[in-house]
């Protein structure tokens, strides 16, 4: 049967925000929902390396109330709301040694950053998805949620948990409003950060890139697929699931991990 739906105009007049657009995953996603037609709000605490003329940007530090508050802000006076939320900005910056390491700090730190900023930028902007009775939110999450490295990031893990389970109840209460509510949880992805610390990990332990690539496979538990995946890969899943393909799509969580997680 033939498709309807032409994939290069099918999110066409829609207006949609990528958080951490800049760069990794985020910025496959922002290029990913253009390429659909969709006008891009980009956001992240600097500037993008590069220019890109499809993107509208807003530098803003989102682990803060005060960062979120200037997004909803721009996006109520420059374009009147918007019709997807893509909530990609995440991240783990605490020390490695189990939870006798971990203060106060590093936990409030990677909640606000992985948790409460879309808690914030959900509650600042669904309300404009509500009253047009449509709209998508992604949140993406981790395979983190359900495999917790707890030597190296167990306030990461217990975010991405949180997230998974606040989405759910989100979707919950919008659905009959119009609005669907849906999680992306990837597993291990090849950004430009990961190819960093791989060679950190290669020069550090004078072994190649593919050994420290396969350690970190091995540490994870094994990937089937023998790869992390492309950040593109990522943002195709994003893309399908917030176009009119995926209408009847709510209240679940998405896994793209290659496999990682072995149980049902």
């Amino acid at each position: 049967m033939k498709s309807n739906f032409d994939i290069s105009t099918e999110l066409t007049g829609k207006i949609a925000l990528v958080t951490g657009g800049t760069k990794g995953a985020g910025k496959a996603i922002a290029e990913r929902l253009a390429a659909a037609g969709a006008r891009v709000i980009i956001t992240a605490r600097n500037q993008p390396e590069e220019t890109d003329e499809r993107f509208h940007f807003i530098a803003a530090d989102l682990s803060t109330e005060e960062g979120t508050g200037i997004v909803v802000r721009h996006i109520e006076q420059h374009f009147r709301g918007i019709d997807i939320l893509v909530n990609s900005m995440g991240g783990s910056e605490t020390p490695g040694g189990g939870f006798a390491v971990l203060t106060d700090q590093h936990w409030t730190d990677t909640l606000q950053l992985n948790l409460m900023a879309p808690v914030r930028l959900d509650r600042g902007l669904l309300p404009f998805m509500l009253e047009k009775g449509s709209g998508v939110i992604i949140h993406v999450a981790s395979t983190q949620a359900k495999l917790p490295l707890y030597d190296s990031t167990l306030p990461y893990a217990a975010a991405k948990a949180g997230l998974l389970n606040y989405s759910k109840s989100l979707s919950n209460e919008v659905a009959r409003k119009g609005v669907r509510v849906l999680t992306v949880s990837p597993g291990w992805i090849k950004t430009t950060a990961s190819v960093r610390m791989m060679e950190r990990i290669a020069e550090s332990s004078n072994i190649t890139i593919e050994e420290a690539t396969q350690s970190v496979m091995d540490a994870l538990g094994g990937i089937p697929m023998g790869r992390p995946a492309e950040p593109e890969e990522v943002a195709e899943l994003v893309g399908f699931l917030v176009s009119p393909r995926a209408a009847y799509l709510t209240g679940t969580e998405y896994i793209i991990d290659g496999g990682t997680i072995r149980t049902i």
